[in-house]
């Protein structure tokens, strides 16, 4: 990323007013530290003049000057931070409205757990860029120029030894940064592996303890921890070493002025109020340089990370003209409730590919409300990308609509269901209403009508909804479905595998429930191969990669 890269300014709005704000702060600061330099070099001029009378007023001055400075850079460092906070919400809302609409296709080619970090302790490293980097940024464009101007005004030479020597500065900057940049991509690269297998680990935690692996697992991330610090540790020593190559540089230039000006006033060239002044002004005009270069490593990690979310926004339009046709309208709850008892979900053309690898399609399917739908077909035939294209969480070519009134189904009257139940830690109950306002009588029936009469909806469950089996889970999830179907005007409810982890009792129980929701007026669409399931149903889609064969009758998987 670039000192201040201009996809900054694209996708952060927040961005621009702090520049110009910052501007305007940073104008007047420069003033008061001329004005600084100048009442400093009056008082002792007065001092040594032994005009006592006058001095009074310098320090009053002085005192004036010192608090609207420090104001100023209160008032800097505020807007800094509030812009960080700023910045990062609208980032991070950029980067998960584009997880959202692109999917589980495009999710699928990415690091969750590199994602995560990203948006988590990736983002939060902007504090610092704003914080330290950037203001000083601003203060090296706008105050740095205009204190060379005073410095000429007042003294040529001085002006032009400045000048010779403030390249100085950007040249070990570049030079350093060179290096801070490798060691830091380094050092963002092995943080996101450390998430990475973190993630796996936790995941796999089960797997790992039936085999016995765990241990090994435990070695690898602490080898992947002392790596991460090896790598903070040179991180840190780089900026060390390079903050005291900054401040030697300057320190020197600084050093170049004072023996000029220290020579001048001993021959009498030079009036004692000018030289002061110089000599108080000369090190502000390096100091906002020397600033940035000992603030970049600090921000570092906030350019590094926001590099990344770059390039996650930047293929924003990809894709565009391979999605299902979907109606841009959403209908509202009383829309919904008034549209006709009958209706039929027409997929006309579906097809979905990721990349170059074309899963099924193009096809065409009917699912009709009152009907129990079932879709079936070898595994890896696409069948739980077919309900992904039917949510909008899978790109797909074709047309997706309601026969009534040609508009796509909105997300107020679709429920569903999926392979993975993604529960959460609190009470089943929560669980069912996610969020939702919670009445026990119909979380009851959600869960009767799912197969889970003998759940407790009152159990507190752990992280990751743990403390029930795999056909537990599996019901609860379903019950989360059918009790949106029941607090809102769904019209279409999407079930995958729903009765893989059930015994055979509780799968027919599921199927005469599934049924119930259809008769009530509900296009009920179930991905399945259980013969069982298959058997209950008034219709079975077979899916192929290039075809969908419609059977009446029930089949066998």
């Amino acid at each position: 990323m670039k000192p201040l890269d201009p996809r900054l300014l694209r996708y952060a709005s927040a961005v621009r007013g702090f520049l110009a704000a910052g501007a305007a702060l940073g104008a007047v600061q420069t003033f008061f530290t001329v004005a600084f330099a100048f009442l400093v070099s009056r008082a002792v001029v007065v001092v040594v003049d032994r005009e006592p009378q006058r001095l009074p007023g310098y320090l009053v001055a002085l005192a004036v000057t010192i608090l609207c400075r420090s104001l100023l850079g209160w008032a800097l460092e505020a807007l800094a931070a509030r812009t960080a906070v700023k910045v990062k919400s609208q980032l991070r809302s950029r980067v998960v409205e584009k997880v959202v609409s692109r999917g589980h296709a495009w999710l699928a080619t990415r690091n969750s757990a590199r994602l995560a970090t990203l948006i988590g302790p990736g983002l939060d490293a902007l504090d610092e860029y704003f914080a330290k980097y950037l203001p000083q940024l601003i203060l090296t464009a706008l105050a740095t120029p205009l204190l060379v101007v005073v410095l000429f005004t007042q003294d040529v030479l001085s002006g032009v030894i400045v000048v010779v020597t403030l390249p100085l500065i950007p040249v070990f900057m570049i030079l350093i940064g060179w290096t801070t940049r490798s060691a830091q991509a380094r050092q963002w690269e092995r943080l996101a592996r450390l998430a990475s297998s973190f993630l796996d680990a936790v995941n796999g935690l089960s797997t790992l303890k039936v085999f016995g692996r765990e241990r090994r697992q435990i070695r690898r991330i602490g080898a992947l921890t002392d790596d991460y610090r090896s790598s903070t540790m040179k991180v840190l020593q780089v900026s060390f070493l390079s903050g005291f190559a900054l401040e030697m540089a300057a320190s020197l230039s600084v050093a170049l002025v004072a023996v000029a000006i220290g020579v001048r006033l001993v021959s009498g060239s030079l009036e004692l109020p000018v030289g002061l002044f110089l000599l108080l002004l000369t090190p502000e005009a390096y100091l906002p340089l020397r600033q940035v270069g000992a603030n970049y490593h600090a921000a570092a990690d906030g350019i590094a990370a926001a590099d990344d979310v770059f390039e996650v926004l930047a293929d924003e339009a990809e894709g565009a003209d391979t999605s299902v046709s979907r109606s841009s309208t959403v209908p509202a709850p009383a829309a919904a409730r008034n549209r006709p008892a009958h209706d039929v979900l027409q997929l006309r053309d579906l097809s979905v590919s990721f990349g170059d690898d074309h899963v099924f399609g193009p096809v065409d399917l009917d699912f009709e409300t009152g009907v129990l739908t079932a879709v079936a077909g070898r595994s890896g035939v696409g069948k739980s990308s077919l309900l992904g294209a039917v949510l909008g969480t899978v790109e797909a070519g074709g047309t997706l609509r309601w026969r009534s009134d040609s508009a796509a189904p909105s997300h107020d009257e679709t429920a569903w269901s999926g392979q993975v139940p993604g529960l959460l830690s609190g009470t089943i109950a929560s669980n069912v209403a996610l969020g939702d306002d919670i009445d026990l009588d119909q979380v009851v029936d959600a869960l009767t009508t799912a197969g889970g009469r003998d759940l407790d909806p009152g159990i507190e469950l752990g992280a990751g909804g743990s403390g029930l089996s795999g056909g537990q889970a599996q019901r609860v999830a379903l019950a989360r479905a059918l009790y949106r179907l029941a607090r809102r005007p769904v019209r279409l409810l999407l079930v995958d595998e729903p009765t893989s982890a059930l015994d055979l009792v509780t799968e027919q129980e599921l199927v005469e429930g599934l049924r119930r929701i259809a008769a009530r007026g509900v296009a009920v669409v179930v991905v399945t191969h259980r013969p069982g399931v298959l058997a209950g149903t008034d219709r079975v889609y077979r899916l192929e990669p290039t075809a969908a064969i419609e059977t009446r009758q029930a089949v066998t998987a």
